[in-house]
Parts: structure tokens; sequence; C-alpha cells
């Protein structure tokens, strides 16, 4: 049986940062024989328990949210489980849980959030990654979109980038099902993004 240290083990140690937002059919193939089992346990309503302490409700959320990314690419599956994911996750944040695990790890609590379609859970993940994640926020956003097919980027920063969006969403309203879109002109708003991510009530 699977258990919340194995999930743990195997993305964090083994796959760990370098190979989290790298497409590759062997990674794949690797978390299909390892995990598709217990992926599909918990589709069905399995490991209740992990979710009552932060490092079960880490590895709950990577198995319910990456994981599946993984094994079913170009796949509806991919997404089976999103729903989940995006309720644990966001049960830990409310309870404080994504600061009792160190960065880059944490942000594994928050790309429910940017997976969602709702706009106000894709602004809280740019939000977190930018007030929870001083070390890692950046870099990780920037590789979680463009691994996971999200419209192509401009070469910005992240606060950049997310002061654009911000600007734009409160100018001209939600483009594109609610996905972030960059624009170029936000290349001068630099460290503006927290004061105006702030100003809508997310």
């Amino acid at each position: 049986m699977v258990t919340p240290d194995d999930v743990l083990r195997f993305w964090l140690d083994e796959v760990g940062p370098a190979g989290w937002y790298k497409a590759s059919e062997t990674l794949d193939a690797e978390v299909r024989e390892r995990f598709l089992a217990a992926w599909q346990n918990a589709r069905e309503g399995a490991y209740g328990l992990w979710l009552t302490y932060p490092n079960g409700m880490l590895a709950y959320v990577i198995l319910t949210d990456q994981f599946p990314r993984n094994m079913f690419r170009d796949d509806a599956r991919a997404f089976a489980t999103d729903q989940q994911a995006l309720a644990a996750g966001k049960v830990a944040i409310n309870r404080g849980w994504d600061l009792r695990i160190d960065e880059p790890a944490r942000q594994f609590f928050y790309l429910p959030l940017m997976h969602s379609e709702n706009l106000c859970d894709q602004e809280r993940c740019v939000r977190l990654m930018c007030e929870r994640m001083p070390e890692h926020g950046a870099q990780n956003l920037t590789h979680a979109r463009a691994s996971r097919g999200y419209p192509a980027v401009w070469p910005l920063s992240l606060s950049q980038r997310s002061a654009g969006a911000a600007i734009h969403r409160i100018g001209t309203g939600v483009r594109g099902r609610g996905r972030l879109w960059w624009y170029p002109a936000a290349d001068h708003a630099g460290g503006v993004i927290c004061d105006l991510i702030r100003v809508r009530n997310c």
C-alpha cells in the first residue's frame, strides 16, 4: 500500500525540482507504474487519514494534482481529481499547513489554484507565490505554467507578469476563461504585484 512518505520521497527527493516540470515519457511511465493504483483509490475517496496532517495533505495534493498530469498527458483523466486537490489545498492553506512545509515543496499546495478555472483561485495562487515563497516562487510559477500547456508568456519576472495580469483584469475584466494573460506593457511595473493583486478581494 502506498503511503504519504512514498509519494513525498519519490516526488521531492527522487524526482526533485529538476524533474518536476520536464516532460519525460520515462518519468510519466514510472509515475503510472508506481502510483496509478493509489491515484485510482484517491479518486474513489480513499486516504482520508492523509488529510489530517501537513505532510499527508501535501502527499495527497501531489497524488491528485501533479501525478495525473504525468500519467495521463493529453487525456481528460489528467484533470479528473482536480477538484479533490483544490479542496485539499485550500484546507491546508486555511490551516496554515503550507507554512509548515519548506520551499520549494510548499508550491504544491498552491498549484491546484493555478489549475482551477476560477479567476480568483488563479490570482490567489499568484498572490501566495508572491507572499509565501520569497525564495522560489517566481521561478516555480514560471516553470509550472510553461510545462502545463498554458499560453505563451513574455520573458518577464513573476512580479512584472503578475502586475500586468492584475492591471489588465482590473481595467478590462476577464479573458480566456479565467486564464492568466500577460502583456509587455507590464514591463515597467516591477515589484508592485502584491499591492495590485490585493485590489481584488478574492
